[in-house]
């Protein structure tokens, strides 16, 4: 099967001499969402190499601000590891789907809850040596409660926590997933001011329509 070569992305200025080249693809196997591939790639010295990765289609993650000031969080088994796990909520984006829509979407879905004002922190690349997947870090505050709308077959808690608890579950082993610790260090440097969000307003929570332009 002939597909685009995956997971190569742009070198920054002054790092060709890092960059391993595809020279050709093969899906090894098509899953539900994720696909298993193996590329042969030329080395910055002339020699071929095999490179085996997982093709991701990206998803986003949502620090959730309460009035109270704690945190929309959530407790769900991870088939994986064989644990339940702390997290933020989280989704994975659907085919054209941009990652504002779907964090919206998301934190609907599975808390119930709507945001009028939302923020996109950044991006994470949680598993760079064996995948492509990215997870959009989008902020939300003055949130309205509603009822959540879970997929088929999901199942999973949701609760608020302060930063404090936050920090004494990563600091006790308790909360071991990578993408929420991130999103911590990003509530950190907002919360201190020394990282400003830009913002953007939605005029109808209900619908989640965008209203402004980011503040």
């Amino acid at each position: 099967m002939s597909v685009p070569a995956g997971g190569v992305g742009e070198v920054a200025s002054g790092d060709a001499h890092l960059r391993e080249t595809c020279l050709a693809t093969e899906v090894v196997e098509q899953g539900q969402f994720l696909q298993w591939r193996r590329d042969r790639v030329q080395l910055p010295d002339g020699r071929q190499a095999v490179r085996e990765y997982v093709v991701h289609p990206g998803a986003v993650m949502i620090v959730a601000a309460l009035p109270d000031g704690r945190l929309v969080m959530e407790r769900q088994f991870r088939y994986p590891v064989g644990r339940t796990m702390i997290e933020f909520p989280a989704g994975k984006l659907d085919p054209g789907e941009g990652g504002l829509a779907c964090a919206q979407r998301e934190l609907l879905e599975e808390t119930g809850y709507r945001a009028r004002r939302w923020a996109q922190a950044g991006v994470m690349h949680p598993v760079i040596g064996y995948a492509t997947e990215f997870i959009e870090v989008w902020l939300a505050d003055d949130l309205i409660a509603g009822e959540r709308h879970l997929d088929d077959g999901e199942f999973l808690d949701v609760f608020a926590a302060s930063e404090g608890e936050l920090s004494q579950w990563f600091r006790d082993g308790l909360l071991t997933d990578a993408k929420t610790v991130v999103g911590m260090m990003w509530l950190q440097q907002w919360r201190s001011g020394a990282w400003a969000p830009a913002w953007v307003s939605v005029a109808d929570a209900a619908s989640g329509t965008p209203a402004s332009a980011p503040e």
